[in-house]
C-alpha cells in the first residue's frame, strides 16, 4: 500500500485511504485511528462530559468504520464521516440520559387522571420492570426504539442518525417491541396504551 498521509489533505489522498480500507489494510485503519482519535475525543467532549464515555463513543465509531469499510465510497470524506457519526452518537447519548426522566413524566401524565394516588403507581413494580426491560434490550434495538418512541423520530430520521437503512431500523424496532411484549406481558394492556406496543 502507498504511504498514507493524513486523510482530508486532498481528494486523492482520501480516495487512496478509502481504497486501502476497503482492501482490508490494517495499516490504513491504524493511520486513521492515530490521526483522528484524540481530535474526535476532544470533539465528543463538547457534547459528553465524561472522558470515559467520550473515548467509548470514539472507539465504537472506529470499530464501525472498520466493520463497514466495504460500504465506503471514494467520494466520501473519512474525516467528515467520522466527525458526523461521533456527533450523532454523542447526541444519542445525551438523549438516553433524558430517557428515564421522560419515561417517568410520560407515565405520570398518562396515569395521574386514572388513579387516586398516581405516585404509588409511577414508582411501582411496573415502572421498575419497564425501565429494566428497556435497558436489557440489545443496544441496537434499544437505541432505535427509544429514538422512535421517546424522541418521536421517524424510521428515516433514525436511519440517517444511525447511518443504517430504514429497513434495518424497522427490524430493530419490531424486535424490541416483540421482546418488550414478552417481558411486560402482565402489564400489556397499560403498555399498549402508553407506548403503543
Amino acid at each position: 500500500m502507498q504511504n498514507l498521509t493524513p486523510s482530508g489533505q486532498s481528494v486523492i489522498q482520501n480516495e487512496i485511504l478509502i481504497r486501502a480500507l476497503k482492501e482490508g489494510s490494517e495499516q490504513a485503519f491504524e493511520r486513521v485511528y492515530t490521526d483522528y482519535y484524540k481530535g474526535l475525543c476532544a470533539f465528543a467532549s463538547q457534547y459528553v462530559t465524561e472522558t470515559q464515555e467520550c473515548e467509548e463513543i470514539v472507539q465504537d465509531v472506529m470499530m464501525w468504520l472498520w466493520e463497514n469499510r466495504l460500504t465506503l465510497v471514494p467520494e466520501m470524506s473519512v474525516k467528515s464521516l467520522l466527525f458526523t457519526i461521533v456527533k450523532n452518537k454523542c447526541l444519542n447519548s445525551l438523549s438516553h440520559q433524558q430517557i428515564k426522566h421522560r419515561v417517568h413524566e410520560s407515565l405520570y401524565r398518562k396515569f395521574e387522571d386514572q388513579f387516586e394516588d398516581p405516585d404509588l403507581y409511577i414508582e411501582s413494580e411496573m415502572m421498575d420492570r419497564l425501565e429494566k426491560a428497556i435497558q436489557s434490550l440489545p443496544a441496537d434495538y434499544r437505541e432505535a426504539f427509544l429514538l422512535n418512541r421517546f424522541e418521536n423520530l421517524t424510521y428515516n430520521e433514525i436511519a440517517d442518525r444511525l447511518a443504517v437503512s430504514s429497513k434495518t431500523v424497522a427490524y430493530r424496532i419490531s424486535q424490541a417491541l416483540k421482546i418488550l411484549r414478552t417481558d411486560m406481558k402482565e402489564y400489556l394492556p397499560l403498555l399498549l396504551f402508553l407506548l403503543k406496543l
